[in-house]
């Protein structure tokens, strides 16, 4: 990637916004089997340092952590992951996208490359899925960075978000979106969301532009059994022992600042840091803010 025109339209991307890099930095897309599934994963960085293992939120891809990877991959080793659905892995057989079929794969993903030690970012369902294997096993787990994620989100927030994604399932003229997304995410530039939605998206056969996600339909359950089955409570917090960073976007319209707050209380070893001029896309939407945010607890 290093002499490849994506890596040097990142490489602008990151100069645009002011964020210093390696040019030297190593990187591979590589693929594993785990669960008798493919998953794509992008690989940042020397496999001797400490180990990253970011997850992205609902909709998006490996490649929403490429400015992060790519200013922290000469002091960490990164693994950036496509969730089952989602970016170039395979989709779900099962249709099974519950956080803890997600939660499974994570585990499952890390010990098909025998990574035993590892802090895991995860930025809203990738932060969700976090929470779920934090739950149910822990022993490789060090440390734990959660982006605008929570027991309590706000329902006018997270249907913005359905709503928008339903209103954009398909499309003829990739501009048109790119104009889209720029009104629903006024905090990046043109330039930076050109880049970035191209990895998210496939053009099919008819033409039309459509998200690089299973659309089929989900496990056979209701939509209700599905999310209370998914729920995570601020009693299953406290049972989180790892030390747990809390990374909200201050205008967030997902995770209330009162409800993050709350959150962190009761996590054992919980810390809040709210990052300025951002939603809930916080990495996406203020990258130096989140990178200072998340550097003053790994390092």
């Amino acid at each position: 990637m290093t002499a490849s025109s994506e890596f040097q339209s990142l490489c602008e991307s990151a100069k645009d916004l002011g964020i210093s890099f390696n040019q030297k930095v190593q990187y591979r897309s590589r693929n594993v089997v785990a669960r008798h599934q493919r998953f794509h994963f992008l690989e940042w960085g020397d496999p001797s340092l400490p180990t990253l293992l970011f997850l992205h939120g609902g909709n998006q891809s490996a490649h929403s952590w490429d400015l992060v990877s790519l200013h922290l991959s000469d002091r960490f080793h990164i693994l950036a992951l496509d969730q089952r659905g989602h970016g170039d892995s395979e989709w779900a057989r099962d249709a099974d996208y519950s956080s803890h079929a997600m939660a499974e794969d994570a585990s499952a993903f890390l010990s098909e490359l025998k990574v035993d030690q590892v802090t895991i970012v995860g930025h809203s369902m990738g932060g969700m899925n976090t929470l779920r294997l934090a739950l149910a096993e822990s022993e490789f787990l060090e440390r734990i960075v959660l982006v605008d994620i929570g027991p309590e989100l706000s329902d006018a927030g997270t249907q913005s978000i359905r709503s928008f994604v339903t209103e954009n399932r398909e499309f003829d003229d990739l501009e048109h979106f790119i104009t889209n997304v720029q009104k629903y995410d006024p905090y990046r530039s043109r330039e930076h969301i050109e880049r970035t939605v191209r990895y998210n998206l496939l053009q099919r056969a008819d033409g039309k532009y459509v998200a690089k996600r299973d659309h089929g339909p989900r496990l056979a359950s209701s939509k209700d059994q599905r999310e209370k089955s998914d729920r995570f409570s601020l009693g299953d917090a406290s049972k989180i022992l790892q030390p747990t960073l809390v990374i909200r976007g201050a205008d967030s319209n997902v995770l209330s600042a009162s409800a993050a707050q709350r959150f962190v209380e009761v996590l054992p070893r919980g810390e809040l840091i709210e990052v300025p001029d951002c939603g809930h896309n916080v990495h996406g939407q203020n990258t130096g803010g989140f990178l200072e945010a998340i550097t003053s607890f790994l390092l």
